[in-house]
């Protein structure tokens, strides 16, 4: 789990729950991860005894300061007599993650305290090759690698140093050399290496003090060197406030009436902003999550651009008004859509085709398959007409027109079963299963409708016609072959094995949502209202917790013997159907106590994992995720929005 995520669009560095630095990555978000999610470790020596921040003898309080992206961390070991405040962040322009610590010294006496910072730099996600040395160009520890440095600081200037080899035989790293509160180590080294800087502190009975410590990263000596230069040219404090006054400014930069909402609720709205900034790469990409715990169970991680997670996210900046992080996310999908009008399961924060396991090959039917889950190409021409109908920006949207919306458009009308016309078989948005999907014809309609909204605004009326006919095809056969008579309920799809063989796959999934959310069906549809009905009643979690799970007997994650985990996307997806069938303010009251459910389930930080256990109510799989957080941030702008609209007819 990563708490407080501090970044700048280029630098992220990221919290485990235990207060260390657990990965850094640079230049892009979630690319690369220079640390392999190893933890750098804090801690304290005191008459004559030493204790790491992660141990049990340490209370935490991860947060951050409000409407701000600078942590307010409190850390108190009462048998060592210490308190620590520490404030971090990465600096909104500059590529340096800084941090104040103050240390107070509880006890009735005057003591000598001793405070180690460790760094475990991998660099390029190896341990092989690494350099880290004294530099006294800079006074400064530097740890590189080809293109990559990142020099390490601290004002007053760090007491004691050292580097060394670590995770190489019998060698654990210069952090064991720490635990008897003296470094001893060289000035270079050269391989698997890492480094720790000691400060000393000389504090009086019940007295503190407080020092400044700064990681450059940059491409070359000479970029860490004029940088650590800043720091000490305006101060470290300097740089504190003016980021601190930047993103109280930046999360506040629309005069948004929040009407009845709790301040509990704005707060965590502001939040969840502030946390997808983090989570959004300077290029364009928008990355799921930026967890390397998960590497540990499945040898991968979500540091990637799914395009269907980011067009939901573009869809909620826009909503709240930011859209100039949205510009750079269309711009990224018109040069990375495949030439046939698709997009792949995932890519790179660079734009390259990340890690897949979508076959492109059918080794029984001897045959090419498309490797996609097409809701994610529709989504994102979803995405962008809702931009431009917010904006009315045309010179924006114009460059694109033929490169992507087109190309995409063209596409789903073509891929489409020959039967049925449904859209043809591909994954489904949990990819976990390859047919054709109540959630992807519904996002396909709204794909489909928002490009002939497109070739109408550019005068191609036959297009237009075109994409209108084969949406309209799609929802007659939605209604032909994806809803139930029987059940009287959305199926989630139609399973298929191989392209010639399918089956009536009648699980009841959260996902099912799509139906009215991007206008197949309208929302007092009886078949949305039956299906709707079956979500909140079979997927809710039972006892305290509450919340609604992804669908019957999720497996992923899934905790003991139980249905389920609340996830915070479903659940939220509950709210957005009630905000869309509410006539009435009163009809509006169950929005409220899902986001008032949301917030009670956010970590103290402000923090949305992606899952919630049932019983528990502790958070699961990876933290934060930004889909987690821009659905909070949808339904909020949706409630507002319903709100004033029934409140002009009354």
């Amino acid at each position: 789990m990563r708490d407080i995520p501090v970044g700048n669009g280029s630098l992220l560095v990221t919290f485990d729950e235990k207060y260390q630095i657990r990965d850094v990555y640079f230049p892009h978000v979630g690319q690369e991860n220079h640390t392999e999610g190893f933890p750098f470790r804090f801690g304290v020596w005191a008459d004559g005894e030493f204790s790491w921040i992660y141990s049990d003898d340490w209370k935490r309080k991860l947060c951050y300061l409000p409407e701000t992206l600078v942590t307010d961390v409190e850390l108190t070991n009462e048998n060592l007599g210490v308190e620590i405040v520490c404030n971090d962040t990465v600096a909104s322009h500059e590529n340096i993650f800084l941090r104040r610590v103050r240390v107070r010294n509880l006890r009735d006496t005057e003591r000598k305290i001793r405070v180690f910072l460790h760094h475990d730099f991998r660099i390029y996600e190896n341990k092989i090759g690494d350099t880290a040395f004294y530099d006294p160009e800079s006074s400064a520890l530097i740890h590189y690698k080809k293109h990559r440095y990142f020099l390490i600081n601290t004002a007053p200037h760090f007491d004691v140093f050292s580097t060394g080899r670590k995770a190489f035989g019998a060698q654990e790293g210069t952090w064991r050399d720490a635990e008897d509160g003296i470094l001893s180590g060289g000035a270079i080294t050269e391989g698997s290496v890492d480094s720790t800087v000691g400060v000393y502190l000389y504090l009086n009975a019940h007295g503190e003090q407080e020092f400044y410590y700064w990681i450059c990263a940059g491409t070359s000596h000479d970029e860490v060197i004029k940088l650590n230069r800043h720091v000490h040219e305006q101060t470290p404090q300097t740089y504190l406030n003016y980021t601190e006054n930047y993103w109280r400014v930046w999360v506040n930069k629309n005069d948004m009436d929040f009407a009845d909402l709790s301040a509990e609720i704005v707060a965590l709205f502001k939040r969840s902003l502030l946390i997808i900034r983090t989570q959004v790469d300077n290029d364009g990409a928008i990355l799921a999550a930026n967890d390397s715990d998960v590497t540990e169970r499945a040898t991968d991680h979500y540091s990637y651009l799914w395009t269907r997670d980011g067009a939901f996210v573009a869809n909620a900046l826009d909503l709240a008004g930011y859209p100039f992080l949205t510009r750079k996310f269309f711009e990224l999908c018109a040069k990375i859509i495949h030439d046939d009008g698709y997009f792949t399961q995932k890519y790179n924060s660079d734009g390259t085709v990340a890690s897949g396991w979508h076959a492109a090959w059918d080794v029984w039917g001897q045959k090419k398959l498309v490797p996609i889950q097409e809701d994610e190409t529709a989504l994102v021409i979803w995405a962008l007409w809702e931009h431009y109908d917010k904006f009315r920006e045309i010179e924006f949207v114009r460059k694109f027109y033929r490169s992507l919306i087109i190309k995409a458009a063209d596409f789903m009308v073509s891929f489409r079963h020959e039967a049925m016309r449904l859209p043809a078989p591909s994954w489904n948005l949990w990819e976990d299963r390859r047919g054709i999907h109540t959630f992807t014809c519904s996002t396909v309609v709204g794909g489909l409708r928002a490009a002939a909204n497109f070739a109408r605004l550019f005068g191609e009326t036959e297009r237009a016609e075109s994409y209108e006919t084969a949406a309209a095809e799609i929802v007659s056969a939605m209604r032909e072959h994806l809803y139930s008579n029987e059940l009287k309920r959305f199926l989630r799809s139609l399973h298929f094995h191989g392209d010639d063989f399918y089956e009536p796959d009648a699980t009841v999934d959260a996902s099912i949502f799509a139906a009215f959310y991007f206008g197949a069906f309208s929302p007092d549809d009886e078949m949305v209202e039956n299906s709707m009905r079956a979500v909140e009643e079979t997927l809710r979690v039972k006892g305290d917790i509450g919340g609604i799970s992804r669908f019957e007997m999720d497996g992923y994650m899934r905790s003991e013997d139980l249905p389920g985990n609340a996830w915070f996307i479903c659940t939220l997806w509950l709210a957005d159907y009630y905000i869309a069938r509410a006539e009435t303010k009163k009809d509006l009251r169950k929005v409220l106590e899902i986001l008032d459910w949301t917030t009670k389930r956010a970590q103290p930080s402000g923090v949305l994992a992606e899952q919630v256990h049932p019983t528990t109510g502790e958070p699961i799989s990876v933290s934060p995720l930004t889909w987690s957080h821009s659905t909070f941030v949808a339904t909020t702008m949706n409630y507002l929005r319903k709100l004033s609209l029934i409140s002009e007819k009354s």
